[in-house]
């Protein structure tokens, strides 16, 4: 609407319409605006933090729990029932739901997000871009048409040439997303993006777009409001992702000058001006190495690292959707808003870099934030992390004058952070952050796949970090607790112990010698430590003439270590009976790599298969994951069906060899 004809929206308890650290971010605006407000939970999320902090919570979860929170007629009954007279759609799969945001009206609730018709037009990725071409944005050239056929999609991708990238039409978060460099693997990721944005988002159309070769991801923050105003924030570097998922963010862009910013923020304000647009939104640009950009695609939403603008801006982009659904206009203009120093922001997600940043799921034996830096997070100590949804599970910010400023206190804040029980990927983040060429600003969205093996590597002080496990798990034994203060008159002898770090063993003779300290020997090398201080989670001691700290959480034959910044899992060998089975399918059973759902069966009893080749597909954190037969061999069972939950480690199939 314009300037005569504005409605004021009045609200007064906004319902939430997601879960976790989503869900407490927009609490935490809205309470200070003095509203009122609500969460809504599935059964998996019965005793999560954000259900417990809002004033009144709803109960919609159905068997799957993943489904419940895009469960549309259930968070209008919630509103209903609660009182609620608007919902913030948080800035997950509903945000960008026209179906949501009209149903909201509908029931006479302010959806706290732009029109339906503004979500469904640019929604669709094929009707965007054309949207844009219209005016006169550059797009990243591709197929975006009707027909659909595998020969037709192929013959297209031909067109385009290769390396083309498959995305999901109604897609984002990296979902039903797949780059394709030749056209002999185009059919088998054009089915698993197709089955992957089906499960994701119920509609598996796709359209293919030329492949930008090692180019920046740039998003640019606009808002528009009911007065024909408009503004952009600046923009965002969001070159650094896994799986075309995003893991480090920050702004301004080391490879945007103010004069490219003032180009791509005028392109952007005019797109929104086009649209009418109302409320917070995100355009998605290529950024080429010459300096040209391309157009991808418009998130009709919030996005999950909008706290790197909040730090440059000072502004409270959640406040500002709050007053733009009230009806009120912007508070800034463009002259108002002012740039000041430099942000990044992590996204520390319970995966597993080593194993292709598998996610994990579990309980979170000890959790622990640092005061010092911005932690947007739902956790505690016991908290359940469930294999149902996304993997990240919290966001790290740090904010400085300059961009080595925010780098190092990003590194030493993630360093003091505590996630004992589910493998995360901090130490990872750690390695990204660290790396030279991300220390020069030179990321590209190839950062992750043209240095993995260096991100990866043993740090340095692998084998003291061996040998300081072995020691507090022999330390914090409690059939045996072994260490107190001074002197000892007793005789010297060592005791032997084994140790699994990463699924590797490693086997010590451990020595408590007469002055105290200890000696932990292993394959020629010695380690002597002088612990200083020993409590229940911390260990102080001396080694090599420095004195430095650990933390640590004893869990029966497990311990969970941090040292610098750097968590391990160790498992106490030293009494263990030998494994049984092979884990890796070698002994021809197929097992789940992770809990998660199987949606794809690839063979059947009596097939012959050869190492390496699919046979199962899971689905868990909404990601794909492809289980590889072990041995060459003939089906012998397919232990499961499509549909079911499994467990990791329950075996899915069997092979004979």
């Amino acid at each position: 609407m314009r300037n005569g004809s504005v409605q004021h929206r009045p609200f007064h308890k906004v319902l939430v319409a997601n879960r976790g650290e989503i869900a407490l971010r927009v609490m935490r605006s809205a309470r200070r605006l003095g509203l009122g407000v609500v969460a809504v939970y599935s059964d998996a999320d019965r005793d999560a933090l954000h259900v417990r902090q809002a004033d009144q919570a709803v109960r919609i979860g159905e068997a799957l729990p993943a489904q419940s929170y895009l469960n549309i007629p259930g968070i209008i009954a919630a509103a209903k029932a609660s009182g609620a007279d608007a919902v913030h759609p948080g800035y997950g799969f509903l945000a960008e739901n026209e179906e949501f945001a009209q149903a909201c009206k509908d029931a006479g609730l302010v959806f706290i997000g732009p029109s339906p018709q503004a979500i469904e037009a640019m929604g669709n990725k094929a009707g965007a871009k054309d949207i844009m071409k219209q005016a006169g944005v550059p797009v990243v050239p591709g197929y975006q048409g009707a027909e659909q056929g595998d020969e037709i999609m192929l013959a297209e991708a031909r067109k385009i040439g290769f390396p083309v990238m498959i995305k999901a039409v109604a897609g984002g978060g990296g979902r039903g997303m797949r780059l394709v460099t030749e056209a002999a693997a185009f059919p088998d990721a054009l089915r698993s993006a197709r089955s992957e944005a089906k499960a994701a988002f119920g509609d598996p159309t796709i359209i293919l777009e030329r492949a930008i070769q090692d180019p920046r991801h740039i998003e640019i923050q606009v808002f528009g409001d009911s007065h024909g105003n408009a503004i952009h924030l600046g923009e965002r570097d969001c070159s650094v992702q896994r799986r075309h998922q995003k893991l480090i963010e920050e702004a301004p862009s080391p490879a945007v000058t103010p004069e490219l910013r003032a180009r791509m923020g005028e392109v952007a304000v005019a797109a929104v001006k086009a649209l009418r647009y109302e409320g917070a939104g995100t355009l998605e640009f290529l950024l080429d190495a010459s300096g040209e950009f391309y157009f991808m695609e418009m998130n009709t939403r919030l996005q999950v690292e909008h706290p790197v603008t909040e730090a440059i801006t000072g502004l409270d982009l959640v406040e500002l959707q709050l007053r733009v659904a009230r009806g009120e206009a912007l508070p800034v203009r463009q002259q108002d808003i002012k740039f000041s120093g430099h942000a990044i922001e992590v996204r520390l997600c319970s995966e597993d870099a080593a194993l292709d940043f598998m996610p994990q799921s579990g309980r979170m034996a000890r959790w622990q934030v640092p005061e010092s830096i911005r932690v947007e997070h739902a956790l505690q100590s016991g908290s359940e992390i469930p294999p149902f949804y996304d993997s990240m599970i919290a966001k790290v910010i740090s904010h400085g004058t300059t961009r080595e400023e925010a780098r190092g206190r990003l590194i030493v804040g993630l360093e003091q952070l505590t996630a004992f029980g589910v493998t995360t990927n901090q130490a990872f983040l750690l390695s990204c952050l660290r790396h030279p060429g991300f220390a020069r600003g030179e990321a590209t969205t190839a950062f992750i796949g043209a240095h993995r093996d260096e991100l990866l590597a043993p740090r340095r002080e692998a084998a003291f970090d061996t040998a300081l496990a072995g020691l507090l798990l022999y330390v914090t034994n409690p059939r045996a607790p072994s260490w107190q203060s001074g002197r000892s008159l007793s005789a010297t002898f060592p005791l032997p112990a084994m140790i699994e770090i990463a699924g590797q063993a490693h086997e010590f003779d451990i020595t408590r010698e007469r002055d105290g300290s200890y000696t932990v020997a292993s394959d020629g090398r010695q380690d002597r430590f002088e612990i200083e201080q020993f409590d229940s989670d911390v260990i102080r001691f001396r080694h090599d003439g420095v004195m430095e700290s650990a933390k640590f959480l004893r869990d029966g034959d497990r311990l969970h270590l941090q040292h610098r910044g750097i968590p391990l899992t160790v498992s106490d060998l030293t009494l263990a009976a030998p494994k049984a089975a092979a884990s890796n399918g070698g002994d021809g059973k197929v097992r789940a790599a992770l809990n998660g759902r199987v949606v794809a069966v690839l063979v059947k009893p009596g097939d012959r298969v050869a190492a390496g080749q699919p046979v199962m597909t899971l689905e868990a954190m909404k990601m794909e994951h492809v289980h590889k037969a072990g041995i060459d061999g003939v089906v012998a069972a397919i232990d499961v069906a499509e549909g079911e939950q499994v467990t990791t480690g329950m075996i899915v199939a069997e092979i004979a060899a």
